[in-house]
């Protein structure tokens, strides 16, 4: 008996699944998450998983100028980006069962014929690399609660070979599930041809034909076009793909993601989505997202803010970090601005200029060499000038760094991820991490508690003595020189009492300047902005005031002087 037989007595979870067609970069990951708020705004218990054609087991190892954001669930999970968006639009936690490699598919099925579960027989794509893969959709829904609906979005395109595996997974598992039970969401592209100033469908045609030759067959189609599509073309597009003519959904382009859900609200795809899977609901609410999509929309003024990264060629290195300026901005009723600049240029180039008109500094995460020494001249420019400075993972790192050399006297002080012999290695690998042959999934990963000084900025800006963020890192602070560090000035005011070890540091004569071990972004929400992104949005916006009310009154004396 199949996994999926079995599932059909005792699961009661309804499935979604979203696929892809004609083109890559579609933003599969944020329809299928906006499908999700629809249901979880109607009182649906609802999660979501990604199913990902690449080889590597995760892409903990993969190059960000290649893959993007490595996103890191609460249980220390390195998954894809995908995963932010879901947590951010349905506000719940993933965890390593809502993605799926076919790395991680292979493994099992190979570690499982070493082991002779398989009694002998041949191992085969089908039955068991795509029961594997059901296994794991079944995975999703075992809890003590059953989700009312699991999403699953099928990476890469129709048509990639190594889709198929996948595709064909969820033509059985349809199958087996039945009707109302599961429902199938095609994403296409319906392009405008300037030179023949109109839309064109076979793209969308095609793209549906190579899906059920495959054997699926799409109940919805969502469009991705630059503008409205009229009746016709809609008609015209459900006639040859066997759709229903109110199964053919616009995704126009969006000032903003979050607004996606709505429109998909008004264009009744939430409704149609409830009649196909047989479910009822209550009525959606949509006010608190509304309220977010508003104020994001329609800022009451800007405020600027530099990235000092290694990635910035490729913005999904830091999807979630400027995701998480969005959320602060709407707190705060404004837009951030991101000016990114490579942090290379601050060794070459004067600080001050590559910083005009910025009112704060933020320094992320990264890996390497290359750069440090501009991360660290970025962070003494901010604490040199008062800038509001928040430091992220290697950010906080650089800043100690700089501290190290040129208030405490330093001068090479340094990590020795890049200067393994230095003197003053004031950031150093963990214990825990010596030794270690194996790259992937070994660093540091996920949710850990951290204790809060009193009084401190972190603790003013959570409100509570303890928190719980994720971490993604192999260097730590070297506590042989805290007490040198802390001498200075500087103030160590988040611990991790498991191990002592630094997780936030602060200068308290500074305006904001603070820099954290962990990963705060990552638990940014729309409707809960992270506390720290937050503040630190906060403090660039009274010190963007401050620096005007001076340039104001220096235009005022120059203007009496001249008088």
């Amino acid at each position: 008996m199949s996994p999926a037989k079995v599932s059909r007595k005792k699961n009661r979870t309804k499935y979604v699944f979203v696929t892809g067609g004609v083109v890559s970069s579609l933003g599969k990951g944020v329809a299928s998450a906006s499908i999700g708020r629809l249901l979880k705004s109607r009182g649906l218990k609802v999660s979501m998983m990604k199913l990902d054609p690449y080889i590597n087991v995760d892409p903990g190892t993969m190059n960000p100028f290649q893959h993007g954001e490595v996103y890191v669930t609460e249980d220390g999970a390195e998954t894809d980006l995908d995963l932010g968006h879901y947590e951010r639009f349905i506000e719940d936690d993933m965890s390593r069962a809502n993605n799926a490699t076919t790395g991680q598919i292979y493994h099992t099925v190979i570690s499982k014929e070493r082991r002779g579960d398989y009694l002998g027989a041949t191992v085969q794509v089908i039955p068991h690399i795509t029961g594997e893969i059901i296994e794991r959709m079944l995975a999703v829904a075992r809890r003590e609660k059953p989700y009312d609906v699991v999403l699953i979005e099928v990476g890469g395109t129709v048509g990639d070979i190594e889709s198929l595996p996948y595709l064909e997974a969820i033509r059985q598992f349809g199958l087996e599930l039945g009707p109302k039970n599961c429902v199938y969401i095609h994403l296409t592209l319906v392009p405008f041809i300037p030179t023949a100033r109109e839309v064109k469908t076979k793209p969308t045609q095609h793209s549906v034909k190579e899906l059920r030759e495959i054997g699926v067959q799409p109940d919805f189609l969502l469009c991705r076009t630059d503008r409205p599509l009229d009746r016709k073309v809609k008609e015209k597009i459900a006639l040859f793909c066997n759709v229903g003519k109110e199964d053919v959904f616009d995704v126009p382009d969006v000032d903003t993601v979050y607004e996606l859900p709505l429109i998909m609200e008004r264009e009744g795809l939430g409704k149609r989505l409830l009649d196909k899977l047989g479910l009822r609901s209550k009525e959606p609410d949509f006010s608190q997202w509304q309220s977010v999509v508003r104020k994001i929309k329609h800022p009451s003024g800007t405020v600027k803010i530099a990235i000092a990264g290694k990635y910035v060629e490729v913005r999904d290195s830091y999807k979630s970090i400027i995701e998480s300026f969005v959320h602060a901005g709407a707190f705060h009723g404004v837009h951030v601005e991101l000016n990114w600049i490579e942090a290379e240029r601050f060794e070459s180039e004067e600080p001050a200029k590559l910083m005009e008109g910025c009112a704060g500094l933020l320094i992320p995460g990264g890996f390497g060499e290359r750069g440090i020494e501009g991360k660290i001249l970025a962070a003494n420019f901010a604490r040199t000038t008062n800038l509001p400075f928040f430091g992220i993972c290697l950010g906080m790192q650089a800043a100690v760094i700089e501290y190290a050399r040129n208030v405490c006297g330093m001068r090479r002080a340094h990590s020795t991820e890049f200067a393994p012999t230095t003197k003053y290695p004031v950031i150093d690998l963990l214990p825990d991490q010596r030794g270690l042959k194996q790259k992937g999934a070994t660093m540091r990963l996920g949710s850990y508690p951290c204790f809060l000084t009193r009084g401190s900025l972190a603790h003013m800006a959570f409100g509570t003595d303890a928190i719980t963020e994720r971490h993604r890192h192999r260097f730590e602070v070297n506590n042989r020189f805290r007490e040198q560090l802390d001498q200075k000035g500087l103030r160590f005011t988040g611990i991790w009492p498991g191990g002592d070890l630094v997780e936030i540091i602060e200068l308290p004569d500074h305006p904001w300047y603070l820099a954290v071990q962990f990963h705060p972004e990552l638990k940014s929400r729309p409707t809960h902005p992270h506390p720290l992104f937050r503040d630190f949005v906060g403090a660039c916006l009274k010190s963007g005031k401050s620096a005007q009310k001076a340039n104001n009154s220096m235009k005022k004396l120059a203007t009496v002087i001249e008088e």
